[in-house]
């Protein structure tokens, strides 16, 4: 064999081996390479070990998510009203990993379409992201009431009209009101007594995080009014169609979340399940979404989601380090997942519906229904302990 044979032979050997070298995968619609674990440096052993754990380890709670619901957000419902959005009993613990871009392992009914709870909000703050891109929204730190059409009222009250979009996805924004038959108390009220629940006390917007749906639909309701369409749709056409989703999953709002627009009827869709709603979607299409940004928005040669957005997102806000825009948990200090680098970011949702994404290790795995608790940081420490380049 020639020296030029031998020379072009080793390189190609060495592009196998080294996964980074190889142009990143990207999976055609209905269809994802699988791989034994082995050929993307995953022990086989540790992974099913971890897979184990997953399956064992499934959250205790109701699979009804109406009486789930109820059970852990239901002690301010008696007061004002209860579910008024859809709601699907759930499936078993179910599962997708995937290193450099091949799936790797599965586990349970992963096409199901269930609730993904508050991982809708992170679908959201993309459509908002994807307004932001365009020039629909010129700057996150612009007030929200200046890009309001007359007759929306969400921010002309004095306490409201400073909120920024930006103070809306880091939950900072303290917005005061009622939305869709929600006060903005009701969503884990403050107080020893329901009498202080609606007294709660105010801070200026930016200032103070709390996790709050009645203001991340005051987010998606903005988002309605500036976009001009449903929400749903956006992002239909510019994420999930083309990254090959499917066409199974459903954004679902209120019973009660409808306007008139441009002489049509909409919905405003939620953000999260609280009240039921959001996001109904299988694995297969969260692991897409996942996917794209750990390709930093970047799918098959098309930026879809923009890379200053997803740095925007992944920065830690002032009032809380461990949170981005909604829905990205950050994990500084390690201190959320010890296990996992501190790079690394998971959209969260109740239940819990995970995705987990990892740019250090090539990983993204989605782990639903899988126990609160420490169980998510074991589930990804067996999952990393598992690499073995």
């Amino acid at each position: 064999m020639s020296t030029r044979r031998l020379f072009v032979f080793a390189s190609l050997a060495l592009a196998s081996t080294l996964g980074a070298a190889q142009p990143a995968y990207f999976p055609p619609r209905g269809d994802w390479l699988r791989a034994e674990p082995a050929v993307v440096g995953l022990d086989a052993a540790k992974l099913a070990e971890a897979v184990a754990y997953a399956q064992a380890h499934e959250n205790s709670a109701p699979r009804d998510q109406a009486l789930a619901l109820a059970q852990t957000f239901g002690k301010a419902e008696p007061y004002f009203g209860g579910q008024i959005g859809p709601t699907r009993e759930r499936g078993a613990a179910s599962g997708l990993v995937i290193r450099r871009g091949q799936v790797v392992a599965e586990w349970g009914d992963t096409r199901r379409v269930d609730m993904s709870h508050s991982i809708t909000k992170t679908f959201l703050s993309t459509v908002v992201g994807l307004a932001w891109q365009q020039g629909l929204i010129r700057s996150t730190d612009d007030r929200v009431a200046d890009a309001m059409p007359p007759g929306v009222d969400l921010f002309t009250a004095p306490h409201n009209a400073p909120i920024s979009w930006e103070h809306l996805l880091r939950q900072t924004s303290d917005w005061q009101g009622s939305l869709w038959g929600k006060p903005d108390w009701a969503d884990r009220p403050e107080g020893k007594t329901p009498a202080d629940w609606p007294n709660r006390p105010l801070h200026a917007p930016g200032n103070h995080y709390k996790y709050n749906d009645v203001r991340v639909n005051v987010l998606a309701l903005a988002a309605l009014q500036v976009w001009r369409r449903p929400l749903p749709e956006v992002l239909r056409e510019q994420v999930m169609d083309p990254v090959g989703a499917s066409t199974r999953w459903r954004w679902h709002g209120y019973d009660n979340s409808w306007v008139e627009l441009d002489g049509q009827r909409l919905q405003s869709v939620s953000g999260g399940g609280h009240w039921g709603g959001g996001m109904f979607i299988d694995a297969w299409d969260m692991a897409r979404f996942g996917y794209l940004h750990l390709r930093q928005g970047e799918w098959n040669g098309r930026q879809i989601v923009s890379r200053d957005w997803i740095a925007k997102a992944r920065a830690p806000g002032p009032a809380n380090a461990e949170y981005g825009y909604c829905n990205w948990f950050l994990n500084t200090g390690r201190k959320a997942l010890p296990a996992a680098p501190e790079s690394s970011v998971t959209f969260r949702g109740n239940g819990q519906n995970i995705i987990y994404i990892d740019w250090e290790n090539d990983v993204v795995a989605v782990v639903r229904w899988i126990d609160n608790g420490p169980a998510l940081n074991e589930f990804i420490g067996k999952l990393l302990a598992a690499v073995k380049q």
